[in-house]
């Protein structure tokens, strides 16, 4: 039920929520292994990096949170009788998790329980099966399953948007809200029973998407995986959703996702890239996006089938005789299969349409060929499902009347519930197989068909006969791309899938034989345990550095991220660097400009006279060396600085240099010969007229393609042919090509902020004023080359063996600085802090001076 925090997290989702159903009680949960009651926690606790209390649990555990529990319920005589569901994917999946791993699931149940029932209920299947319920209100319910989940987020996925009124469903916030509800249930049962130092958490599809926030939220070092067992739609459908970046954040509040392609996986990291700006790195044949100093992992693997189980039924099937039965029911007849849910992006009908084009292009087949389609009833309210329906009963009349006679029908229609020994049946003597949906995630059929056809191993039965099994597929199925030797189609191509369906009867059984045995040899080795063992590797391996750093929580609603950084990575204490400033006697202070000392989104790039003021207060001070260090140019950043004569500049990374007190510019470049950019610019502007929303920066000492403003997946694609043709053509040129954060530069070898940096240590070193005092502020790429610079000069000694170093980024991000401050406000207030140090002890120092 709603517990009474509700309203206050759901600024989640903005919005103001009504209560639904009745107030729960105050009582315990069952498994307690966080201080208070559940109903107690407060969302604003949510910061804590994990739970304070030991672990009740000596071992790891697995939660597997799915919206449905892998149970069947009934009831008896007016009590509730439950039992495994055995053809439950989540309960099958234990099969490949280590045997002393202790297993529990949170979902909901298929049935309605009454309130006043719905704890003794909980209690029984904790107790006998370890599963921990969700009870939704039925009101919640439908708004989130029928509505949200069915009407918005199904067809989304399945590249169906809502056009017209008529066909799909408007967004609708209320719809939203009820989804956010529910993920908030599932995170309040989760919490009842998780130890969040030893407990795996592992989230199924998309029912669940927002639930990692929660969790991320509760428990920062939680380790949390979800798979998605639906498509994801290309960035260009995906983007239409109005709450898109709350989705793919709370997403990546996951350590590792999981898809079952790899076209499902690109589409998401298109969409991280498209709307989050965030670039995937592939490392040792593993994915993964950087996501403020976590790893998010990205899983490509399709889920398999439970052997054990496909083979125990069709040993219960070969005891009941139906496969004799059909048999004799079909005898001198050829069986195509399809057995599919209710569901529009099935593509039954074009199945149907596909058989009728073969019947009318292949005589040979009528009065032969029998398409026996059995239909699944809809898991749901979904769209149009009537009227499909009504279409497919349609096609199946038609086609019987032109192509039926006395004793045969080509098309055997089956709506009514079929048993899976029946099913197994069918699959035994099905010469083909036929899926043709137009979107499907997975579709475990092809793979429980091919094992049928192998028979039961090791026994003489009715199942083994010859080995041999032929599939037409959808290109747009999940199991499609393991399938190589299927017949793969485009359904949408009616007489393409007929002449498919021709050529998989018409083929010759050596080669159905060969084809068989390389698929059984894939659906063999990758069941649905090799599937879980291989997500629960990888699992472990992307969280083994949780507790190696430092976490916290920050932002916002769905803006929610955990930080986590290097232990020895702190913020800047003002009063702690003040205190070291004053007893310092030889200060080198380098100061990046755009993103330090300027906020990057600031219009006018002036620094302001309140800048101006404290940087010269602090030049005054005999004991500094102030220098701004930027990627600007000299031209600019002189003219903006002339009111501080004792100031120095190095401008373009350090290729010009001008040192305090000194009006003239000096070259740090090992080359002052620019011939190279003759062929560099004509380069540029080539790519710079192909790639719309680009631009060249013109410096005296590099040249910069931008593509900020140009699409970002094209503008890294031109970025990356750029880079290797200039590569190519300044091979034997004293120039360095590198890429950055939406650039292409170019610019003399050896220049660089960390060049820069060592010149003014050792320069200083030189003039007997070795450095006791670093203070080096950046806050991106380049400014990370001044920090490493840092640790060089002290390995060379340019600096005090006791020098005090303060390397600071700006921002809470992964750095080789071991301090930060969080903006340009806290990096300005800090330098006043130290200028009016300056002033004091300079103060103190005049006074000194007339007294003696």
């Amino acid at each position: 039920m709603i517990s009474r925090s509700y309203t206050n997290l759901l600024d989640l989702a903005s919005g103001n929520f009504p209560v639904m159903g009745r107030e729960p009680r105050r009582r315990l949960p069952r498994v307690m292994t966080v201080p208070g009651n559940v109903s107690e926690f407060d969302d604003d606790q949510a910061y804590s990096v994990s739970s304070d209390n030991p672990s009740s649990v000596s071992s790891d555990r697995m939660i597997i949170v799915a919206n449905r529990l892998p149970l069947k319920a009934e009831r008896r005589n007016g009590s509730w009788s439950f039992t495994w569901d055995q053809d439950a994917l989540y309960l099958q999946l234990k099969d490949g998790l280590p045997e002393d791993m202790e297993v529990l699931y949170v979902g909901s149940l298929s049935v309605e329980v009454d309130s006043y029932e719905q704890d003794d209920v909980a209690q029984i299947l904790l107790d006998k099966f370890k599963c921990v319920p969700a009870f939704l209100p039925p009101d919640l319910q439908s708004k989130f399953y029928d509505g949200f989940c069915k009407r918005q987020l199904w067809p989304l996925f399945h590249y169906m948007l809502p056009f017209t009124a008529d066909h799909g469903t408007r967004f609708d916030r209320s719809l939203w809200e009820a989804y956010v509800a529910t993920n908030k249930l599932f995170f309040q049962k989760v919490i009842e029973v998780i130890n969040p130092d030893d407990d795996y958490v592992w989230i199924h599809d998309y029912h669940l998407m927002v639930l990692p926030t929660f969790l991320r939220r509760r428990f920062n070092r939680i380790r949390m995986g979800f798979f998605l067992h639906s498509p994801f739609p290309s960035s260009e459908i995906y983007r239409s959703l109005p709450v898109r970046e709350e989705i793919l954040k709370a997403l990546l509040n996951s350590d590792l996702i999981g898809f079952h392609t790899f076209d499902y996986a690109r589409h998401f990291l298109t969409c991280c890239s498209r709307m989050l700006g965030l670039e995937y790195q592939s490392k040792r044949g593993y994915i993964g996006l950087e996501y403020y100093g976590r790893t998010v992992g990205i899983k490509i693997m399709p889920v398999g089938i439970n052997m054990g189980r496909i083979q125990s039924v069709m040993r219960y099937s070969e005891e009941e005789g139906k496969v004799m039965e059909l048999r004799k029911r079909y005898e001198g007849k050829t069986v195509l299969l399809g057995i599919d849910d209710m569901d529009i992006f099935k593509g039954i009908n074009l199945k149907l349409l596909a058989m009728e084009q073969m019947l009318n292009q292949h005589s040979n087949w009528r009065g032969r060929a029998v398409l026996v389609q059995i239909v699944n009833p809809a898991r749901g309210k979904g769209i149009d499902i009537d009227e499909i329906r009504g279409e497919i009963q349609g096609s199946c009349k038609r086609i019987n009347e032109e192509f039926g006679k006395p004793g045969y029908q080509p098309i055997v229609y089956i709506d009514t519930p079929v048993s899976i020994n029946e099913i197994i049946a069918y699959y035994h003597i099905a010469e083909c197989v036929v899926v043709t949906a137009v979107r499907d995630g997975m579709n475990l059929t092809p793979y429980e068909y091919i094992v049928c056809r192998q028979g039961l191993l090791g026994s003489e039965s009715d199942f083994n006969g010859p080995k041999k099994s032929m599939l037409v597929a959808s290109e747009f199925i999940g199991c499609s791309p393991s399938l190589s030797g299927a017949i793969r189609v485009n359904p949408w191509n009616v007489e393409a899938t007929g002449e498919a369906l021709n050529e998989a009867l018409s083929m010759r059984d050596p080669e159905k034989q060969l084809r068989h045995e390389k698929h059984f040899r894939y659906v063999s080795t990758h069941d649905v345990a090799f599937w879980s063992r291989s997500f629960l590797q990888d699992l472990e391996r992307i969280c083994v550095d949780h507790f190696k750093k430092r976490c916290w929580g920050m932002g916002i609603s769905f803006g929610f991220r955990v930080v986590a950084l290097d232990p020895n990575f702190r913020k800047l204490s003002i009063p702690c660097i003040v205190s070291d400033y004053k007893r310092a006697k030889s200060r080198a202070i380098l100061l990046d400009y755009d993103g330090t000392l300027m906020p990057q989104n600031s219009i006018n790039k002036a620094p302001s006279q309140e800048v101006l003021k404290f940087l010269n207060e602090l030049c005054e001070d005999k004991k500094n060396s102030i220098f701004i260090v930027s990627g600007r140019g000299r031209e600019s950043l002189g003219k903006w600085f002339s009111p501080c004569e004792n100031i120095g500049i190095a401008a373009e990374h350090g290729y010009f240099l001008k040192w305090p007190g000194n009006k003239e510019w000096e070259t740090c470049g090992q080359s002052c010969d620019f011939g190279w950019m003759q062929i560099v610019e004509p380069v540029m502007k080539q790519y710079t007229e192909a790639t719309d929303g680009s631009s060249i920066e013109i410096k005296d000492s590099a040249l910069v393609w931008q593509y900020r403003d140009a699409d970002s997946g094209f503008g890294s694609l031109q970025a990356k042919e750029m880079l290797e043709h200039l590569e190519s053509v300044l091979a034997n040129e004293p120039v360095a090509v590198k890429s950055g954060h939406y650039i292409v530069e170019v610019k003399p070898q050896g220049v660089s902020k960390g060049s820069v940096a060592e010149k003014i240590f050792s320069s200083m070193d030189d003039k007997g004023k070795p450095v006791d005092f670093v203070l080096c502020i950046g806050d991106d790429r380049s400014d990370e080359d001044m920090f490493e610079a840092i640790g060089n000069a002290m390995s060379k000694r340019l600096l005090c063996d006791n020098a005090l170093v303060f390397a600071c980024t700006v921002g809470q991000k992964p750095s080789k600085a071991k301090y930060y401050l969080d903006d340009t406000m806290e990096v300005t207030s800090m330098l006043e802090s130290l200028a009016e140090a300056s002033e004091a002890s300079n103060f103190s120092m005049h006074e000194l001076d007339e007294a003696l």
